[in-house]
């Protein structure tokens, strides 16, 4: 079997390493931007979301599964538009340039900076809790034990990612390849030594009744969590070595995986547990391996979690802090978030910064809430993000489109069209929730026309 260091550096011979972007060098690989992908969404949800999903949709295996499914789906229509941008415009900061592009500085502003402050350092945050949180189960932790190792996770992963971002990718390849392969594993082994298959009869209800849609709805929401983070790798197509030909490969590729991942992994789970067993459980995965396998195996899972998480934190951290390089670049964040480090060609202060804002969140314990009030904002920007698609088409038609996200214009329509139903299906089923969320984005207001004159008056 090959090696990824081997792969990578198999691939990487094609090009030279140091032709760089915006300062930044092309480094990245085929194989490290598909474990991007992979490693960057996976990280807590498919070991504990599956049993909220069936609930959800009533014990239903079948449409569980379909929602599952459709989840993906929609996911890759959304990564096959990004595609196509991120092989035309292989820039650091990806999904940014291309709302600052279509509509405008402010929107793009808006993004990165709920990016900064809520969405990216609140997810490291929320890995890092988490992962004190699991390591717990495996060593006893005191209070101050696990906020220490929680802040040591965070600095862990900026400190890899800061000394170069191949040594990052390298981190995401392996820590990707394990948790990849353990949930093929476990799928396995639950799926042909499990005794609990469903019957014919909870693989699809006789009937679907209002209530039913209804909950297919907030299951939709649970599975998207899931696969939430696919669209992060376009923030470092700017440093992939050949991304007109890599790029929309590799994120359409990623998300193909996941979708077969997460479908194996939820039949294991109802084979090992029942429909009522995964319903009932809000920690599927290792309840499932303790039931077919007993407890030191689920210990495993544990273990397998906590890599799953630490890979997740170190996609985030890898991709999401150019953003806020190319923000600063363009004048409108602190300017030294725009500096790359001499000797590591990375942009270290923005590594640095986004860090110490996740360690804040993480051990004051504010980010929970401003999660859960403003990721559902960042579907607004998935939204802008695919229809930028129409805008480059029309006004830049003529720049070089090596990949052309198929089905078009049906395909970016349908993810736009998605984005905008999650968005209002929010605002009226919750709507002080959404009109907070909205208020913590539009803070950004006020900074984005101070730094704006800055730059126009410097």
């Amino acid at each position: 079997m090959t090696e990824p260091g081997a792969v990578r550096a198999a691939e990487g011979s094609r090009h030279a390493p140091e032709d760089a972007v915006d300062g930044l060098r092309r480094v990245l690989t085929r194989t490290d931007l598909i474990l991007i992908v992979v490693g960057t969404v996976i990280g807590s949800g498919i070991f504990v979301v599956p049993g909220a999903v069936l609930r959800q949709t009533g014990g239903s295996v079948g449409i569980a599964l379909l929602v599952w499914f459709l989840g993906g789906v929609l996911s890759l229509l959304g990564a096959l538009t990004y595609g196509e941008l991120g092989a035309m415009d292989p820039r650091s900061g990806g999904l940014y340039v291309y709302i600052r592009d279509a509509f405008g500085a402010l929107p793009a502003f808006l993004y990165g900076w709920a990016l900064f402050f809520v969405i990216s350092s609140g997810s490291v945050a929320t890995l890092a809790v988490a992962f004190s949180g699991y390591l717990d189960q495996i060593v006893p932790l005191g209070a101050v034990t696990a906020k220490a190792v929680a802040v040591t996770m965070i600095v862990a992963v900026g400190t890899i990612n800061i000394v170069g971002t191949s040594k990052s990718a390298s981190v995401q390849v392996w820590s990707t390849l394990l948790k990849a392969g353990a949930i093929v594993v476990m799928s396995v082994v639950l799926a042909t030594m499990g005794r609990a298959a469903p019957s014919t009869a909870a693989l699809w209800p006789d009937t679907l009744d209002t209530s039913l849609l209804a909950g297919v709805g907030l299951a939709m929401i649970g599975t998207l969590w899931a696969y939430e983070g696919w669209q992060y790798v376009t923030f470092a197509a700017g440093e992939a070595r050949d991304p007109q030909r890599d790029f929309p490969l590799s994120i359409g590729l990623g998300t193909t995986i996941l979708i077969a991942l997460y479908l194996a992994a939820n039949w294991a789970y109802v084979a090992a547990l029942g429909p009522a067993g995964v319903a009932a459980s809000d920690s599927v995965a290792s309840e499932a391996v303790r039931t077919v396998l007993g407890e030191p195996a689920a210990v495993v899972i544990t273990l397998t979690i906590l890599v799953s998480m630490f890979s997740a934190a170190n996609g985030l951290t890898l991709t999401a802090t150019r953003v806020y390089f190319a923000m600063a670049r363009d004048g409108v964040f602190f300017r030294r978030l725009a500096d790359v480090h001499p000797g590591f060609g990375t942009p270290a202060v923005a590594i640095g910064a986004s860090s110490a804002w996740a360690i804040v969140l993480a051990v004051s314990g504010t980010f929970e809430q401003l999660l859960t009030y403003v990721v559902f904002v960042g579907w607004v920007f998935y939204g802008l993000g695919a229809a930028s698609v129409f805008w480059y088409r029309r006004h830049r038609p003529d720049r070089p489109r090596p990949f052309r996200v198929p089905g078009y214009p049906v395909t970016p329509a349908l993810f736009v069209a998605a984005a905008v139903s999650i968005v209002l299906n929010t605002a009226l089923t919750l709507p002080l929730q959404a009109a907070l969320g909205v208020g913590v984005v539009l803070t950004g207001a006020p900074a984005f026309w101070m730094w704006r004159r800055r730059a126009d008056a410097a």
